[in-house]
Order: structure tokens, then C-alpha cells, then sequence
């Protein structure tokens, strides 16, 4: 049965999900969702360059990508967001077929006051992004920090202990 993995990276879809992410999770299809980039050929472009033609590629809105993800797939898929809101916006879509959740790297923000310690990279959260990821951790999905697949995959529960 094919499975959906979740990304939340605010770079949506770039090498290291086509050279480590990809293969690691047997991937085949990519669902990178973000309204404003789905509206920019100029960005869909830059963003699909380096995707190989074997990965079945989209870069779509949040309404687009609802009709896409109601679809059954027979093959594993990466669904990558830019920020944990947009995950709330998709829960009945995304968060019920999801696999797991990884967080990656998320830039600092308005609204962001935490700042995880730690992190190989940039990771800033609002109180809202802890709430939604508090809420899909409570509706029993698996939710963790990962960088690279080979890096060490740290629980939202551990994870959380480290935002300050």
C-alpha cells in the first residue's frame, strides 16, 4: 500500500529532497503545496529543474492540492509545506493519510518567538505552528525533527523540550 510522508520545509521542493528524501522514503510522486509559488511559473520552474523525470512532480495550491490528495495513490508520496499552518488548512487531506510528519528547516518569521536550540539549521516556530503540531501529535500521528535521513530523527515530544 502506498504510503504519504509529510515535509515541512519552508524551500518546498530542493536537493536534498531529491538526493537524500526521495530515495530514502521511496518516493515517486512530490506534492510541493504553496499558493503563492503554484501562481509563478517563474518559481515552478526554478523549483522542477533539478527533479528527475521519474518523480511525478506538482506544485500546487491548497485547493489543488485537495483534489490531488483525494485521489488514491499507488505510489509513496512527499507532501511538502513551507509552514505547520498550512498543515491545519489540509488536516482532513494530509494529516489523516500521513505516515509521518518531518519538520525541517522553517526560517524566522513576524509571528515566530521560538527559536529550537540546537537545530542543525533554522528552525523558528510561532505558538500557533506548537499548537497545530501539539494537535496532529494528539490525533496519533508520529511528528519528528529530521534534517537529512541520516541525521538524528529527535520526537516532537523530545523536540519540544528544546524550544526556547
Amino acid at each position: 500500500m502506498a504510503k504519504t510522508y509529510v515535509r515541512v520545509d519552508d524551500r518546498l521542493i530542493h536537493g536534498q529532497t531529491i538526493v537524500a528524501w526521495c530515495p530514502t522514503l521511496s518516493i515517486k510522486e512530490i506534492i510541493a503545496i504553496d499558493d503563492e509559488s503554484a501562481k509563478n511559473p517563474m518559481l515552478k520552474s526554478i523549483m522542477t529543474m533539478g527533479v528527475p523525470p521519474t518523480y511525478k512532480t506538482h506544485i500546487v495550491t491548497t485547493e489543488e492540492a485537495k483534489k490531488i490528495l483525494s485521489q488514491e495513490s499507488t505510489v509513496n508520496r512527499l507532501v511538502i509545506v513551507k509552514f505547520p499552518e498550512k498543515l491545519e488548512q489540509l488536516k482532513d487531506e494530509v494529516v489523516q493519510q500521513a505516515e509521518l510528519v518531518i519538520l525541517g528547516n522553517i526560517a524566522k518569521r513576524s509571528d515566530t518567538i521560538h527559536k529550537v536550540s540546537g537545530a542543525t539549521g533554522i528552525f523558528y516556530l510561532s505558538d500557533r505552528d506548537v499548537a497545530i503540531i501539539d494537535d496532529i501529535v494528539a490525533k496519533g500521528k508520529e511528528v519528528c525533527f529530521q534534517q537529512l535521513p541520516t541525521t538524528t530523527k529527535t520526537s516532537w515530544e523530545s523536540f519540544k523540550k528544546s524550544i526556547n
